[in-house]
């Protein structure tokens, strides 16, 4: 019967922090931390204890000790940021949760925008050190909304005079020209997502003077050609459904003093059969070139609604078992 019994260790909140913010109300998130391990977990006062194997016993400490860090950087904990902790501590990256889940990019009006996930910070340090960083990877993974918390970041610490956001008005089925309206109202939808990430981190009673100022500039990438773009923070989004041709002209507008990222989904081309996706072959061309990045996001970087990255993830395994029955079926019929 000994052989059964396993070791307890314990963990000492410290006093500098409350235990109702680091277990939870109602100790919420002692017991979302004990149904992650094959362990059980009791807390008295200030001192938790662990009874099971010692590897999970050791990682339950891990994890507390992380959570204790972000605690004391200010932030509240909420389910999210245990299991976010909980999840890279288990992959065993080498950037800590606290370091990740408390790097602060952006606060308005009483909000900060911060990485969720390793490969997000991946993503923002790479903007930080590249002049030209793509980001690459499926939908919900922050890859536009960050750069453009980047760029905000970087007009407001004065590192550019400027931001400028631009898509391609690509649609599927539909022609701008057989739509209603203006050409400002036309062109106006392609452009709506951009315009929803700016309201969340600019007073969104001074958008309308800076994008008459042409500090914001919000456009079309056909509207970039001919230029050279000096002291901006260029984005260009959607990029996937760019032509090559058109990402080169966009990449060749980088002037002095300016930064670009370029986002996209390469499984969400909506360009017309026989074209190439920009962003598909850009890699093969610039791979090599100093001062380009390309950071790539999974589905385990999806920030949305959790049945976003499972739907997302079921896709690519249902796209990743079609393209490799299709590839079967071409090699039947080449040795017949």
């Amino acid at each position: 019967m000994t052989d059964d019994i396993q070791p307890a260790h314990t963990f000492t909140i410290p006093s500098s922090v409350p235990a109702v913010a680091l277990l939870g109300p109602a100790d919420e998130f002692l017991r979302l931390i004990e149904d992650s391990f094959a362990s059980t977990i009791h807390a008295r006062g200030n001192t938790i204890t662990v009874t099971g194997p010692p590897s999970e016993a050791a990682l339950v400490e891990r994890l507390l000790d992380e959570l204790v860090t972000i605690l004391r950087t200010g932030q509240n904990l909420t389910r999210e940021t245990v299991e976010r902790s909980l999840s890279m501590l288990r992959t065993e990256t080498r950037e800590k949760p606290a370091e990740v889940l408390s790097l602060n990019i952006l606060s308005n009006r009483g909000r900060t925008i911060r990485p969720k996930t390793v490969n997000q910070k991946r993503y923002v340090d790479a903007i930080d050190k590249h002049t030209i960083v793509f980001g690459i990877g499926p939908a919900g993974t922050g890859k536009t909304y960050l750069a453009v918390a980047k760029a905000v970041q970087a007009l407001q610490a004065k590192q550019v005079n400027r931001i400028i956001l631009t898509r391609p008005a690509v649609e599927a089925g539909e022609r701008l020209g057989f739509l209603p309206g203006s050409l400002s109202e036309k062109i106006d939808p392609y452009l709506r997502p951009l315009y929803d990430a700016l309201h969340d981190m600019v007073d969104p009673e001074t958008i309308p003077k800076l994008l008459t100022g042409g500090v914001i500039e919000v456009a079309p990438l056909a509207y970039m050609r001919g230029r050279s773009l000096n002291d901006a923070f260029i984005i260009l989004d959607e990029a996937q459904n760019t032509t090559p041709e058109q990402m080169k002209m966009f990449l060749t507008r980088l002037g002095f003093g300016s930064k670009m990222v370029v986002t996209g989904d390469v499984t969400q081309v909506d360009l017309p059969s026989g074209n190439k996706s920009g962003l598909r072959v850009v890699q093969d061309i610039l791979d090599d070139v100093s001062d380009i990045h390309f950071a790539h996001l999974s589905a385990t970087d999806v920030v949305r609604h959790k049945l976003v990255g499972q739907i997302v993830a079921a896709y690519g395994e249902f796209e990743s078992e079609t393209h490799e029955a299709g590839a079967d079926s071409r090699e039947r019929r080449r040795s017949q």
